[in-house]
């Protein structure tokens, strides 16, 4: 592995194989369905674009195989699974199982989980996204204290004991997406404390040696602490209450505008992390995205835009990255990047006819040489 952790995170909708999917993508291919058939809506619109790769199902070893070894051959050494548990089951498992655990050459690469907790609505759904039919929750995201205890030991048990399951201090990494959503279907923030220190008690008694968790920053706000009533606290003292050992972004569009020129974001970004650098007393790891634009997703034209997130430009903030690492005592190295395939999203490393391998050969640029 390089001198630096680069983390990629992966949305595993790229694949036909979870029957779940069928209600949002019919033509069997899941989310490259939107990819497909995305089409131009502006002047200076870089869509529709296509994969150098095809539309390939990501839920297949061999498939994965070259993807690891692209990643990895360009300084990409840990993916990010966006993790899913709707109506007291998994979802989208395929591509990390079927896909990526059984891939041949999977030992290039750690991988840590994001649960990502967050309500599904129809936003996947082309064909309503743009109505308020769109906006209509089909699964719940906040899991009530018996899922919570099935999550826990589901990813104990096929997850967190792999060899290659990536570690801080020794510990796996758990990463969760939506804490309000989690203090939500726990009922309160006495609760959540409990059911997490629990999780840790549970990744112990397995020879884990405990519990990494992971907060996803979503910018300044203020948090439900009951779950039930109106009560709201900063988040830094839900984070000092829950016990959260690090954490980082998920997304730029999450916490600053931008619809604007990628250059500009960067110098606002930037600010960001020294801030909550300091103003924490848990760890922040630097994220960088690729770009935003999820036009792909929708019939009519959405606004919000990242303008010139060209590889150079790109190459520019995953330097502001390394910058930071360099000069924070951080107990990893460790800089996540959106992500390695958001296709509808418009953020992705994977090659394009765009731009190539470009955005990959930017990373490479910066960490390829470090051993």
């Amino acid at each position: 592995m390089g001198k630096y952790d680069i983390a990629a995170y992966i949305w595993p909708a790229y694949t036909g194989d979870e029957p779940r999917t069928r209600m949002f993508w019919r033509e069997g291919m899941g989310e490259w369905q939107s990819v497909k058939n995305s089409v131009s809506k502006y002047d200076g619109d870089t869509w529709p674009r296509k994969p150098l790769w095809g539309y390939v199902n990501e839920a297949d070893p061999y498939i994965m195989e070259t993807e690891i070894n692209a990643a990895a051959d360009h300084g990409v050494n840990v993916f990010i699974y966006d993790w899913y548990w709707f109506d007291s089951r998994p979802f989208l498992e395929q591509c990390l199982d079927n896909g990526f655990l059984k891939a041949k050459n999977n030992s290039r690469m750690r991988f840590y989980l994001m649960w990502a907790n967050h309500d599904a609505n129809g936003l996947w759904n082309k064909d309503i996204s743009d109505t308020p039919a769109g906006d209509t929750v089909i699964w719940n995201g906040a899991a009530d204290e018996k899922n919570f205890d099935t999550v826990c030991d589901r990813v104990i048990e096929k997850y967190f004991r792999l060899d290659n399951y990536y570690r801080i201090d020794g510990k796996p990494v758990f990463m969760i997406y939506d804490t309000e959503n989690l203090i939500k279907g726990l009922g309160g923030v006495e609760n959540t404390k409990r059911k997490l220190r629990e999780f840790r008690e549970k990744c112990v008694r397995a020879g884990l040696g405990g519990l990494h968790l992971q907060f996803t920053q979503w910018g300044e706000r203020v948090l439900n602490l009951s779950g039930v009533d109106g009560s709201k606290k900063p988040d830094t003292q839900v984070l000092s209450s829950l016990g959260f050992d690090s954490m980082t972004n998920y997304q730029f569009v999450h916490f600053i505008n931008i619809d604007r020129d990628y250059g500009e974001i960067i110098k606002d970004v930037v600010p960001y992390w020294e801030k909550w650098s300091e103003k924490y007393d848990i760890p922040y790891f630097p994220h960088v995205s690729v770009g935003w634009d999820n036009n792909p997703r929708f019939h009519n034209l959405r606004r919000g835009i990242v303008k010139n997130n060209t590889p150079d430009a790109f190459e520019k903030a995953l330097r502001e990255a390394k910058k930071f690492v360099d000069t924070h005592d951080l107990p990893v190295p460790l800089i996540t990047v959106n992500s390695w395939n958001e296709w509808t999203e418009t953020s992705y490393l994977e090659p394009d006819d765009l731009y190539g391998y470009g955005y990959l050969e930017a990373v490479k640029k910066v960490f390829g040489d470090e051993k």
